[in-house]
């Protein structure tokens, strides 16, 4: 996409952020939210609100992020119940220069950072679920003033810097299940938000990111699954 219709665009999505919502999509069948052409469905918050196109691109069919500012892309529309699986990887990493996330259940206003929950992009973390802006689980009450950290259970299962990575989070009403290449990592239940927008990160990465689609639920996770039930690699 050329300078002049990126501008157009991301001016265009600015205006929309105001119009009404409508109610959360529930998929029933694969959905890819990137269509490895343009930002079609997304909209974007930056800090101090800085221009978008300054920090999120798209090359040869993959979003590239500077990481700077900090900020976020978002789904115009909000989802619920649905497997999300988003591939992507750090092009190099530096102190304080290695940081990203996916959101899930983004809910308005816009701001830094939103109340959703996130799953940790930041590398040796990936893995880490992070409750932000006043969004509890059980055994993790909320704080309205900084964000909840939940440690990933068991060693990181991460690629090395270069190396694409997978993320997938499981959202199955109030119950989230995070799973990195193929391994789950975390769980939390009794959420206190089941539905909302999905984000992508930019906190200090240089990332790419190739793919970002949703799988409908199989029937069984209509309940919550036991935590020893690992779902199968994608």
């Amino acid at each position: 996409m050329g300078a002049i219709g990126l501008g157009l665009f991301f001016s265009s999505a600015a205006t929309g952020w105001a119009d009404d919502v409508p109610p959360a999509i529930k998929p029933a069948s694969h959905m890819e939210l990137f269509n490895g052409k343009d930002f079609s469905g997304w909209t974007f918050f930056m800090k101090d609100n800085a221009d978008p196109a300054q920090t999120w691109s798209i090359e040869h069919g993959v979003i590239k992020c500077t990481g700077k500012p900090l900020g976020y892309m978002r789904t115009q529309q909000d989802f619920r119940d649905y497997r999300i699986s988003v591939e992507w990887r750090f092009v190099r990493i530096a102190p304080h220069a290695d940081n990203t996330g996916v959101f899930v259940h983004i809910q308005l206003p816009d701001k830094i950072w939103p109340r959703c929950v996130e799953c940790q992009g930041q590398y040796g973390r990936q893995g880490d679920l992070r409750l932000q802006a006043g969004v509890g689980a059980k055994d993790h009450p909320s704080q309205e003033t900084k964000g909840v950290g939940v440690p990933m259970v068991g060693p990181s299962n991460e690629k090395p810097v270069g190396e694409w990575n997978t993320c997938e989070a499981v959202c199955t009403g109030s119950t989230i299940r995070n799973i990195i290449n193929g391994k789950q990592m975390n769980e939390i239940t009794g959420c206190s938000i089941s539905s909302g927008k999905i984000g992508l990160q930019s906190e200090g990465g240089n990332i790419e990111i190739r793919r970002v689609f949703l799988d409908p639920l199989p029937p069984e996770s209509s309940q919550d699954m036991p935590k020893s039930k690992s779902p199968p690699s994608p």
